[in-house]
């Protein structure tokens, strides 16, 4: 008991030497004593005494023109170094750079890679209920409004770091598409700020810290992108795994082909799927320009029939070389067999063929 009492005492000594408020935890501990010194004083040696070798060795050297005066004692932040996290798959940063600004290369080819961008911005401040004062879409830049932080209402009950300061940010966003078109950087500029650090405190409108508030909103803004991208990705793969419908139709060329209700995106990856079970080895594609070159093995006898029961569909095809075509039709996509010639299999053999893709492109959760 007496054990069990004293770790009590204990944790609770910690929770209050821990309650400290945001700024202290931002603030060297110890005396500022130091700043009540005078630096630069020389030892006085006697006229009789000989002058020793004095060494410049530890000398600090002398403050910079660009160096922000006033920063010693309470009013210095030992907070960490603000860095920009690139975790976007394709995105880097450059080493040695001091702005707040992250590249990103195409990754998806659906949709330009600047619009991408500015739609996962956008989305981001409507999420968090910033409002957006200039866009220009020609220039490539963003303005927000008035970002509103409130560190006390927003503390956790189980906060160790206790704020009644308030914050208010606004930012500019400024996008370099490279004439490419598939590399961009976005930065983040911390444009107006206001602080209080309690009710009766003055106003105060300029920041010590003003990278450190464009790479925290900048790594919002690149969270958030990700997370867009990981949930197209289990979107996507769910589509894909989903069954999909098929109907008899024809290619762009007017050529007899499979007709499959789904995006080209979508129904390449299924399509590799479909034949991996039909009995296909693919030896080489182009997903370009939709040309799959394969070899029929034959249908997995044991896989085949524990999908179908008693159904002895199988495809009758000779165990040789086969090629396909996918195109791109919009919301379908259509796929036509050729031989290995590069010849359109003739209406009569599509037709023979379709109820075995048919069936395993409806099927559901086939692996991935």
């Amino acid at each position: 008991m007496t054990h069990k009492i004293h770790f009590i005492s204990l944790v609770t000594l910690g929770l209050l030497t821990a309650c400290s408020s945001l700024e202290e935890r931002e603030m060297a501990s110890g005396s500022f004593d130091y700043l009540q010194e005078n630096p630069g004083q020389r030892i006085d040696i006697p006229e009789d005494v000989d002058t020793p070798n004095f060494s410049d060795a530890y000398k600090l050297p002398e403050i910079g023109e660009q160096a922000q005066k006033g920063t010693m004692g309470e009013a210095l932040s030992i907070a960490s170094p603000a860095l920009v996290l690139p975790i976007v798959t394709g995105s880097h940063i450059e080493e040695g750079s001091k702005d707040a600004t992250i590249w990103f290369d195409q990754v998806d080819d659906s949709q330009a890679l600047d619009i991408t961008i500015w739609n996962s911005l956008i989305a981001f401040l409507e999420k968090e209920g910033i409002g957006v004062k200039e866009f220009n879409k020609e220039r490539q830049f963003l303005e927000t409004d008035w970002l509103i932080i409130d560190e006390a209402s927003n503390a956790k009950w189980y906060s160790w770091s206790k704020s009644a300061r308030v914050t208010g940010q606004r930012f500019k966003f400024d996008l370099e598409l490279k004439p490419h078109g598939r590399t961009a950087a976005l930065k983040a500029q911390l444009l107006e700020y206001k602080q209080q650090d309690s009710p009766d405190s003055p106003e105060i409108t300029q920041s010590t810290e003003e990278r450190r508030h464009a790479v925290d909103i900048l790594n919002e803004v690149v969270k958030h992108y990700e997370f867009e991208i990981k949930l197209a990705d289990v979107k996507r793969i769910r589509e894909i795994r989903q069954g999909l419908a098929m109907a008899l139709g024809f290619d762009e060329d007017g050529e007899a082909a499979y007709v499959v209700d789904a995006k080209y995106d979508i129904a390449w990856p299924r399509f590799l799927l479909v034949l991996r079970k039909l009995g296909f080895d693919v030896k080489d594609y182009d997903k370009s320009t939709g040309l799959l070159f394969t070899k029929f093995n034959g249908v997995d006898d044991g896989w085949w029939s524990g999908m179908w029961g008693d159904d002895n569909t199988e495809l009758n095809l000779t165990e040789e070389e086969y090629r396909f075509k996918l195109g791109d039709l919009g919301p379908k996509t259509s796929v036509t067999l050729l031989d290995s010639d590069s010849k359109p299999f003739p209406v009569n053999k599509l037709t023979d063929l379709y109820d075995a893709f048919s069936k395993v492109m409806s099927a559901e959760n086939l692996d991935i």
